[in-house]
């Protein structure tokens, strides 16, 4: 991803709270020269030094067979928002688009065994739903293993974060006051959630 040096988001707890807040990423695997994409839900873990990514295909999915032991790519973006020049000090200026996103790089490696694919899926529901785990507990085995078999569960460790905040940093402080003050009043909620991550990573 192209990350000019005032656009780095380099602060590592930071960037696995915003994988962690937008996880509904997007699983990239290269087959036969053509890039092909999954959208999963990401479960996103750090361990000792570290991050590690686990999620599951449908075993239909072709991506699935595909991506085992090959280098995958993880996209993790959201909030975004288009940035009109109305808010720069100069005429002679044009639109541009702010965003957050993730890079995720890893070798795809399976987890097998259902015991491996219950806790993953335990362990996501623990995540989304906490109050559907113990519905799930209750089902019968034969329906929990029908859904196991039909899934491919997988681990990604990264082996290489890249992580950009667009976030109007080459403004000047006018500009970036008017910008987030445009994002604050508008009614859509993912421009006010730009604004405030605009806030939060201001330079003192």
């Amino acid at each position: 991803m192209y990350i000019p040096s005032f656009n780095k988001f380099e602060d590592r707890q930071q960037v696995i709270a915003f994988m962690q807040r937008y996880s509904f990423a997007t699983v990239i695997t290269v087959i036969e020269d053509v890039p092909v994409a999954t959208h999963l839900p990401v479960i996103v873990k750090e361990q000792g030094d570290k991050v590690v990514l686990r999620s599951h295909f449908a075993k239909a999915n072709p991506q699935a067979k595909a991506s085992i032991d090959k280098d995958v790519l993880v996209i993790f973006t959201e909030p975004h928002a288009y940035i009109s020049p109305k808010n720069y000090e100069r005429e002679e200026n044009v639109p541009t688009w702010n965003y957050l996103a993730v890079h995720a790089y890893g070798k795809c490696a399976m987890l097998e065994g259902e015991d491996k694919k219950a806790d993953l899926l335990q362990e996501t529901i623990k995540f989304y739903d906490a109050a559907y785990l113990k519905q799930w507990e209750h089902l019968s085995e034969k329906y929990k293993s029908g859904m196991m078999n039909s899934i491919t569960a997988f681990e990604i460790e990264v082996t290489n974060l890249q992580a950009k905040a667009k976030l109007s940093q080459n403004r000047t402080e006018l500009e970036r006051h008017n910008i987030v003050t445009d994002l604050d009043q508008s009614p859509n909620s993912t421009e006010k959630e730009l604004a405030g991550y605009m806030k939060r990573m201001e330079k003192p």
